[in-house]
């Protein structure tokens, strides 16, 4: 009877030097194939390393497993050079979707970017930003002055948006976070949670005076005026989780951390 033949790997890694080198261990030991003819990616680094991979996997939808070779791990698995075929084969599968970003600038242009943790819109001077906030074509607060604001996905509410005081949001629970960032009026909006399907957008009021910037977890646009953002259904990023340390677990127990 014919062995399933184990996945082709693709390795890469982040610039620090212990990823460099955990690559290039792994590389010789696995062998390791073209990221467009690969089963999965070995992502080799930290959190931020994680996001830009799956970036890089956003248009083939290729599964990544990643391993914590940088300072921050929640999106990786622990690192461990052995029995890697017999890891993937086994881990648990984590189906995410990016929040899509169109943002309009003052000059009058388009530039839309993907985020796979959350949308931030961030003041660019020492004065607090103003904000209109509409969800689905209605106005649900008229005007927010504050430092910024955010929409986070389920994946992402363990990222700035916790830091931002956002609530934690299990992965199958379908829900954006809407969270604000140092507001200042109304003082005590603490933000909101929406529907997955909803469509978010953000009015810059005295954009000349009080500029704000839009990102979309790294891909920046300055001098905005205006920025919707919704979900893309249509595409679907694949992470691999250690059986015994399901994403969905991380997320739990990230809720009773101290």
């Amino acid at each position: 009877m014919n062995q399933p033949r184990p996945p082709r790997l693709a390795f890469s890694a982040s610039d620090r030097p212990e990823a460099q080198e955990a690559r290039a261990r792994l590389a010789s030991r696995y062998g390791s194939a073209p990221p467009e003819e690969a089963d999965v990616i070995v992502a080799l680094g930290g959190d931020g390393f994680m996001l830009e991979t799956l970036h890089t996997v956003m248009n083939r939808g290729t599964p990544v497993f990643g391993m914590n070779r940088g300072s921050v791990g929640f999106l990786m698995n622990d690192y461990s050079e052995d029995d890697l075929p017999q890891r993937i084969a086994g881990a648990g599968r984590t189906v995410i979707h990016p929040l899509q970003m169109d943002a309009w600038t003052e000059s009058g242009q388009v530039q839309s970017g993907l985020a796979i943790n959350e949308v931030s819109l961030l003041r660019q001077t020492r004065q607090s930003a103003k904000l209109r906030i509409s969800v689905d074509g209605r106005v649900r607060l008229e005007e927010l002055s504050c430092d910024g604001c955010l929409v986070a996905t389920a994946a992402g509410s363990t990222a700035y948006n916790l830091s931002a005081h956002g609530p934690i949001i299990p992965l199958d629970s379908r829900v954006l976070a809407l969270t604000p960032i140092s507001a200042f009026r109304p003082r005590r909006w603490r933000g909101a949670l929406l529907p997955h399907e909803a469509k978010v957008c953000f009015e810059v009021l005295e954009a000349d005076k009080r500029p704000v910037s839009a990102t979309a977890d790294s891909f920046e646009v300055r001098r905005v005026v205006r920025v919707e953002v919704r979900e893309r259904r249509d595409i679907a990023l694949t992470m691999l989780f250690d059986a015994d340390r399901s994403f969905e677990e991380r997320v739990l127990a990230e809720q009773f951390a101290a």
